[in-house]
């Protein structure tokens, strides 16, 4: 028996503790009672509520508050959709350090959403964040420095935080790290790699790592030849709309067809 789950009558105790210290000023307190409506942890979740918290909270300057509440603002969670918003309290995290909040304005100068494009300004917050360890940011610094996004191209670069990412479970990542190491862009060709990588992303569902995988086991590069298991990795990638996967599907299949009929 797990006795340190708290049962409903705890949290919704916890709820009014963090209320009463919510109204007293605590910005952290505040946060959180925004988190627990939110959530509907210890109380009835209320959108509105949450928003009105999370404002509180950073008002006082909490940079978890800000960041939560610029999400609010980015999909209408209790207050109306708001870009100017929305940007303005992500900037005041993310100077304030938080690196969801830093990769997420990195994000918005890049589409520039709510802001002007600048790839050079996203690069610089992807980096800030990536740095800290956000998985996401180290993804799209990698491929900043692919395809020369705010940064000169440099795929050794490209790789280091391709990796980075890969390693925390970024299935884009791994499946883009595959191909460095099955191209050998940026590393040496090393179709083991290749082949590990594509594998890590393709049990997570990336159609693009499925058929990849698929045409390594088709061809036996990097691993041993089997048709069969490429044939279920292509149709795995096809289901999800993979273009090149169903044309592989098609040429397998005509070619059984021919074969059974010479």
């Amino acid at each position: 028996m797990n006795t340190t789950k708290k049962t409903v009558t705890q949290k919704r105790v916890d709820a009014q503790k963090l209320l009463e210290a919510a109204r007293m000023g605590d910005a952290e307190a505040q946060f959180r009672l925004g988190w627990c409506y939110l959530t509907g942890d210890g109380v009835v979740k209320n959108d509105s509520e949450a928003a009105k918290w999370f404002r509180k909270a950073a008002e006082l300057g909490n940079a978890n508050a800000q960041y939560n509440l610029s999400t609010c603002y980015h999909y209408g969670v209790g207050v109306r959709k708001n870009k100017v918003a929305m940007i303005m309290w992500c900037r005041k995290s993310a100077e304030q350090g938080d690196a969801s909040a830093q990769c997420n304005l990195g994000s918005c100068y890049f589409h520039g959403y709510g802001v002007r494009k600048n790839m050079g300004e996203a690069a610089m917050w992807y980096r800030m964040a990536a740095e800290q360890g956000d998985s996401t940011a180290q993804f799209n610094m990698g491929a900043c420095y692919e395809y020369g996004n705010g940064v000169k191209i440099d795929m050794a670069a490209a790789v280091m935080w391709y990796r980075k990412a890969a390693e925390q479970g970024d299935v884009a990542a791994q499946c883009n790290l595959g191909i460095c190491y099955d191209k050998g862009t940026g590393v040496e060709k090393n179709m083991d790699e290749a082949v590990k990588w594509y594998r890590k992303a393709a049990n997570q569902g990336d159609a693009a790592a499925q058929y990849n995988l698929g045409w390594c086991y088709l061809t036996g590069d990097g691993t041993r030849k089997n048709k069969a298991m490429a044939i279920k990795l292509f149709r795995k990638a096809a289901e999800q709309g993979h273009a090149k996967a169903e044309q592989m599907l098609n040429k397998l299949s005509t070619t059984a067809t021919k074969g059974n009929h010479p």
